[in-house]
């Protein structure tokens, strides 16, 4: 097999060599967006054969952005964190779970595939992931997930592990594959906690998103008599506004009860906002304001976790 990629769409086939007419130049024509393209077989193989043998330093670490309330700063946490450790030079896979399919917004992609097809069989993996940035990829989120959703119900077993035999093969090829969740606690939320091995929470500084937190302790505990590989890694606290006292006083709360789990906050930042308008990460929008420093945080906490995961 090689590896394709159309320049128009971006979006990676999966060919078998054998199909391929004779001759070290060809024609293409994408399956998805129809576009026709040169294609040099002497290039492409020797592209694919670097993208099979590439050595990993670390076992791929997955991770889930995910509380069940919704307004915290879920996705663009998932997108921004996705996003700075590509640009840390990781290879990088982004899952968007949710129907609204955001990632992909904040991203400026219009794929015409994604999880659905993936998880249905209907699409290769190569054809459903689309190539978003270097280094990072995307498995799009929309609103067909809603089927998705009553085929995990319909099966009389096993119905939990369908993201996790699906996504596990995948890993070979990646560094990190996040997971971002839909707000609320749905079949693809719980396939999602039974794939993951690590959790990262954003809460904002708020009472209700307090509440929230415990109550996704509470549904990640009843996940857990199951599988105990999966854990609460990282709480992040959003929304931190010091001009108000307020969100300090939760700030110090939450430390003293979570200790190391928490990560340094999300300073409230009208750029994180305006981002997505323009289908840009906070890195590219705003790379000097204070939140994509506090971004930039959250990577350097995660990836120097890679030593310690592997100690």
């Amino acid at each position: 097999m090689i590896t394709v990629i159309c320049p128009n769409c971006k979006k990676t086939h999966n060919v078998d060599e054998k199909l391929i007419p004779a001759g070290e130049n060809v024609n293409a024509r994408c399956r998805s967006c129809k576009h026709r393209f040169p294609v040099n077989l002497k290039s492409v193989k020797a592209n694919t054969t670097v993208k099979k043998s590439r050595k990993k330093k670390y076992p791929t670490r997955t991770i889930g952005v995910s509380l069940s309330k919704g307004g915290v700063g879920k996705t663009t946490t998932a997108v921004n964190l996705s996003a700075g450790l590509a640009l840390a030079g990781h290879k990088v896979l982004l899952v968007d779970t949710d129907t609204q399919g955001q990632d992909s917004y904040m991203l400026g992609l219009k794929p015409k595939a994604g999880l659905t097809e993936f998880l249905t069989g209907e699409l290769a993996p190569d054809e459903a992931i689309v190539e978003a940035r270097e280094n990072l990829w995307l498995l799009a989120g929309g609103k067909s997930l809603a089927g998705v959703r009553r085929m995990i119900d319909r099966k009389s077993f096993g119905g939990e592990l369908t993201m996790a035999e699906a996504l596990t093969p995948l890993e070979e090829r990646f560094d990190y594959i996040i997971v971002d969740t839909s707000p609320g606690w749905d079949p693809l939320t719980v396939n999602v906690l039974f794939y993951v091995n690590e959790v990262l929470v954003p809460v904002a500084l708020e009472i209700m998103a307090l509440q929230g937190l415990v109550e996704f302790q509470k549904s990640l505990a009843s996940i857990q008599k199951y599988r105990k590989e999966v854990n609460l890694k990282y709480i992040l606290p959003t929304f931190m506004d010091k001009r108000v006292k307020y969100p300090e006083t939760i700030f110090s709360k939450l430390k003293q009860l979570y200790g190391n789990s928490i990560c340094s906050p999300i300073r409230y930042n009208v750029n994180l906002v305006e981002a997505p308008a323009y289908g840009q990460t906070i890195f590219e929008y705003s790379p000097g304001c204070n939140a994509t420093a506090d971004y930039r945080e959250l990577v350097k906490m995660v990836s120097s976790d890679n030593n310690k995961n592997n100690k």
